[in-house]
């Protein structure tokens, strides 16, 4: 017996000091990475935490690191839920997310049904659908702040099939203004939820929808009953994205827009930029962006609970 464990105990013992020596070089090599996460991660994570319990804004004459003389605790957050101006602002976003994001469900979806079989010049339809997600928002907003201008290119062609005159100023009237901000939403990112769905209906097993037909199921009947129910969790985290997403709306709607008419297209994120850089209310905004991350990642929490479920639910084998 001990001869037995002193026979091990020499591989062990070089066992031990391999793994020692691996862990060595595997901080040796993340180390750098992990030190930058640090200093742009989690340094402005806690400044952010104390200047938002304080009153301290720049024009105090001081620097952050002295706001402890304006140490208020919990005001700023209790403050946010007495701003009748943000409730305004999210709910205008929540409005123009919900209904970008149902417009680009609907088409991406559609989409994502056409090309679940191979066609012709399939990869070429396939690379179009796609470019409008890889141009950058800013120059997405300056495209459709030319295209929806009075003498631009959208009214020129209305008036030439119509046959009659028509130059509303888009951008100059309310409903116009929200109607062009979510018409670009929806050219962008349309492209990405149609990935998503796309990858979600190629994972559905061909044995089971082929089976399905010899039984007589057409293809209403074989989306309603195999797809989507398989793809439920595809479909909620697509949603889930496009959700987040849509409540960062910034860069297409400040330079289609700026906000307006009024405040008819003040975003959340534009409310936040407004506070930050006009009335230099860092204190507070240091509030509202902790509640609004601690928010979203509570959303994002669900989303992948929700996957988690489904994956237990779901028989093995399939």
């Amino acid at each position: 017996m001990s001869s037995g464990h002193a026979a091990k105990t020499p591989g062990k013992l070089s066992e031990s000091l391999g793994e020692r020596k691996s862990r060595r070089i595997g901080w040796l090599l993340t180390g750098p990475a992990q030190a930058l996460l640090l200093f742009i991660v989690v340094f402005p994570t806690i400044v952010t935490v104390y200047v938002s319990l304080t009153l301290w804004t720049p024009l105090d004459g001081q620097p952050w690191t002295q706001a402890y003389r304006w140490f208020a605790w919990f005001d700023n957050y209790v403050e946010i839920f007495h701003d009748a101006k943000l409730f305004s602002a999210l709910g205008r976003t929540l409005f123009m997310v919900a209904i970008a994001v149902a417009l680009e469900f609907a088409l991406g979806f559609g989409l994502a049904l056409l090309f679940v079989d191979r066609f012709r010049f399939r990869p070429i339809y396939y690379t179009l659908i796609l470019m409008p997600m890889m141009v950058v928002p800013a120059v997405a907003g300056y495209m459709f702040l030319m295209l929806f201008q009075s003498t631009g290119p959208i009214n020129q062609i209305i008036s030439a099939v119509s046959g009659q005159t028509f130059d509303p100023t888009w951008l100059a009237n309310e409903r116009l203004a929200v109607s062009a901000v979510i018409t670009a939403e929806v050219w962008q990112w349309t492209p990405m939820v149609f990935l998503i769905l796309l990858a979600g209906l190629m994972s559905v097993p061909e044995d089971q929808v082929k089976a399905a037909r010899l039984l007589g199921a057409n293809e209403l009947q074989i989306l309603r009953r195999i797809s989507i129910p398989r793809i439920k969790v595809v479909i909620a985290i697509a949603l889930g994205i496009r959700l987040i997403e849509g409540l960062k709306l910034f860069d297409i709607m400040y330079i289609m827009t700026r906000g307006g008419p009024g405040v008819a297209t003040e975003t959340l994120s534009l409310y936040i930029y407004k506070r930050t850089y006009g009335d230099l209310e860092w204190a507070y905004v240091s509030a509202l962006g902790l509640t609004i991350v601690l928010a979203m990642s509570l959303v994002a929490l669900c989303l992948l609970e929700l996957a988690k479920r489904r994956g237990r639910q779901r028989p093995a084998g399939v």
